[in-house]
């Protein structure tokens, strides 16, 4: 009974003018977030990135905003399952099984090394383990989409300050990966003709270590064509990693809460389904013939409703937050990206 009560008031929300007005905001923002990452200057900060920029720049029209506010958390919410589900897509199965075992290892150690790293030294700077554990996750598996997918993960109660204090933990990680994805993606391009890499090399490298999947793309492209394949097989293998970390990390959190509030009610761990339509799509795409054709435009589709989850999640964005709380997590998010691409480089020098 209370699922269709629930299942009535979504279906209210969806048929009304805020959330109309909502939809259009946020597709005008992932809309002009996607044609301006394909700006020569803009390329290397990526679709998503670009449309939380502009759902912050949004906020310049706050009555338009307040009034599609029930709009906005819906977008934010299913909007970026249904995005992430679809990205499944974009994973040929085939491909990644093709580049060996030696690729889908790297990515086991790099996402396992970064996420425990970052999350430690975010704790011992004091970043609050919600925070910490987005902004490892961002670094670790494939910046904002890992940010939000790994976040729903993260359930809390109902109270409104902690849904509040995480919708804003959000907002920073995403940050947070954004700032650092772009700083790396340039400091390893100028790395290259130091590094005497070999294209296979330097294309692990990009991939193994940049944080969004539009840095690994434009930080491969400098070392040519193979480069480029390279880094998107080894970027891919690292996002194939998500759904299976969603399911650890919230196994874990429901430990760690449940062990600083032992009277608390006990959560359940939380199934994170749409991950498991993730892996369907992913499977779809690689082994039923009739779908090759469609795989391009579903995953087009797949980055506008993730841009546009992502111009809702800043368009809620506090400034003030975003610069006093995110400090110190990026701090901590730095150090480890500078000894993960330590990591990657040796790694890829000595391996491939």
């Amino acid at each position: 009974m209370s699922i269709r009560k629930g299942e009535s008031e979504m279906l209210k929300k969806i048929f009304s003018w805020p959330f109309a007005c909502a939809a259009l905001l946020t597709l005008i923002c992932s809309l002009a977030g996607s044609y301006l990452a394909t700006l020569p200057y803009l390329k290397v900060i990526g679709a998503l990135v670009i449309a939380l920029l502009l759902g912050m720049v949004m906020q310049v029209g706050r009555p338009v905003l307040d009034y599609s506010r029930p709009g906005i958390g819906l977008i934010a919410n299913k909007f970026l399952r249904l995005g992430i589900i679809l990205l499944g897509f974009k994973l040929n199965l085939i491909a990644l099984a093709q580049a060996g075992i030696k690729t889908i290892a790297l990515a086991v150690v790099v996402v396992t090394f970064t996420i425990l790293v970052t999350y430690q030294l975010a704790r011992r700077f004091g970043v609050d383990h919600h925070l910490a554990i987005l902004t490892a996750s961002g670094t670790g598996i494939c910046g904002a989409a890992a940010v939000m997918g790994i976040s729903s993960q993260l359930t809390s109660d109902d109270d409104p300050a902690t849904k509040l204090r995480h919708q804003e933990n959000e907002v920073v990680a995403v940050a947070i990966v954004a700032i650092l994805g772009t700083l790396f993606t340039l400091i390893e391009i100028g790395l290259k003709p130091l590094l005497h890499m070999t294209a296979l090399q330097f294309g692990v490298m990009t991939g193994g270590s940049l944080h969004e999947i539009a840095h690994a793309v434009a930080a491969g492209s400098a070392g040519g064509p193979v480069s480029l394949d390279t880094a998107i097989i080894t970027k891919l293998s690292r996002v194939l990693l998500l759904a299976p970390v969603a399911i650890l990390v919230g196994i874990w959190y429901q430990k760690a809460t449940r062990q600083a509030n032992p009277t608390g009610e006990k959560q359940p761990v939380p199934i994170p389904w749409f991950m498991l339509g993730f892996i369907l799509a992913s499977v779809a795409g690689t082994f039923i013939p009739g779908l090759a054709a469609l795989v391009p435009s579903l995953v087009k589709l797949a980055y506008l409703l993730l841009g546009m989850a992502m111009a809702a999640l800043g368009m809620n964005v506090n400034f003030s937050v975003l610069f006093t709380r995110g400090k110190n997590a990026l701090v901590a998010a730095g150090i480890s990206s500078v000894l993960l691409l330590i990591l990657v480089a040796t790694l890829s020098k000595t391996f491939f």
